[in-house]
């Protein structure tokens, strides 16, 4: 149904189009489902998606759910680009899933790199997924929302970008027009980065988002996958007043840009590697990040759930009760 024609309906009935800042506000408190099906394919990097965490995760006091999920790796690589049927259902059950544990969902588009390499060959395919992942999910609530693409980066410039985020938007607003969409800057969401995205004025049901690992030498310590992380040495962080100032600084000039623009932000990731050994100094940033977002009207997810970052032991099948405290004060 065109836009416009929508509107229309909503205000035959009474009802009002639903505002954005609202649905930032039902995000709340969230938790990202990473390492899981934004692998080559699930369980590829030993995690698998299961029903019951997802009540678990409600219990512990979240309120939201990120699922970064790799259409790419289940998706015909020539037109019509047609998604593998069985990745959707499954997809489909995990939001089912999740929506059935009174979490609000948050589904995105993630790595994608063939993207970030080459943005404009690929961006017809780009728009052909979320043709296919907007009609899918047209019907389901407003407690489900979309996020066109994690991190743009590499040779996805602001200007590539913000013609691949139009393209993909039109795409979503021919079946979801007031569907909440989280759109992020380039160079992986970051919020220096604000100040080059090119959002559409008259799309008012855009939610920002931003994602936050700074200082990355002590966030990313002895992390695996980051060359020569294992030298650095003195990435220590102890909430000194100069390193609240500069967390304190990033979250202004957020909010800044969030209140010139009257968007609503979300913090969609944050959070310290395993590989960090102070676990009282990754709770104590946590919760500095949680307090700092909080403060300025910013709901957030941390990154993530049960692998490297997370905040749920598997093997041990409890939560990491530093962390959690951190994040939701249980």
């Amino acid at each position: 149904m065109p836009r416009f024609l929508s509107a229309l309906f909503l205000l035959t009935l009474g009802l009002s189009a639903a505002d954005v800042f609202e649905q930032q506000r039902k995000l709340g408190r969230g938790l990202n489902m990473g390492n899981m099906l934004e692998a080559p394919t699930e369980g590829a990097w030993g995690l698998r998606v299961a029903d019951e965490d997802f009540p678990r995760i409600k219990a512990a006091g979240f309120d939201s759910v990120r699922i970064p999920t790799k259409w790419s790796a289940h998706a015909a690589k020539e037109a019509p680009y047609t998604i593998d049927a069985e990745f959707m259902d499954r997809v489909e059950h995990i939001v089912k899933t999740a929506l059935a544990a009174k979490l609000t969902v948050l589904l995105n588009l993630h790595h994608y790199d063939e993207m970030d390499k080459e943005p404009a060959q690929h961006r017809e395919r780009f728009t052909a997924f979320w043709k296919q992942i907007s009609t899918r999910f047209a019907a389901y609530p407003d407690s489900l929302q979309f996020e066109l693409f994690n991190e743009p980066n590499g040779n996805h410039s602001a200007a590539e970008w913000n013609q691949s985020l139009l393209a993909g938007l039109r795409e979503v607003r021919r079946v979801n027009p007031e569907r909440a969409v989280h759109i992020g800057s380039v160079r992986w969401n970051q919020i220096s980065t604000l100040k080059d995205l090119k959002l559409p004025a008259d799309d008012r049901h855009i939610v920002v988002h931003i994602h936050y690992y700074s200082p990355y030498h002590f966030t990313h310590a002895n992390a695996f996958w980051v060359k020569g992380s294992d030298t650095w040495k003195d990435s220590k962080w102890t909430g000194t007043e100069s390193e609240l100032a500069l967390i304190r600084k990033d979250f202004d000039q957020a909010a800044a840009w969030g209140k010139q623009e009257h968007r609503p932000l979300f913090l969609g990731e944050f959070g310290t590697c395993g590989g960090v050994p102070d676990m009282a100094a990754r709770a104590k940033w946590t919760h500095t990040v949680v307090s700092e977002a909080e403060t300025r009207g910013i709901k957030w997810a941390y990154w993530e759930y049960q692998a490297n970052f997370g905040v749920w032991d598997p093997k041990k099948k409890e939560w990491r009760q530093e962390l959690l405290n951190a994040l939701v004060g249980k």
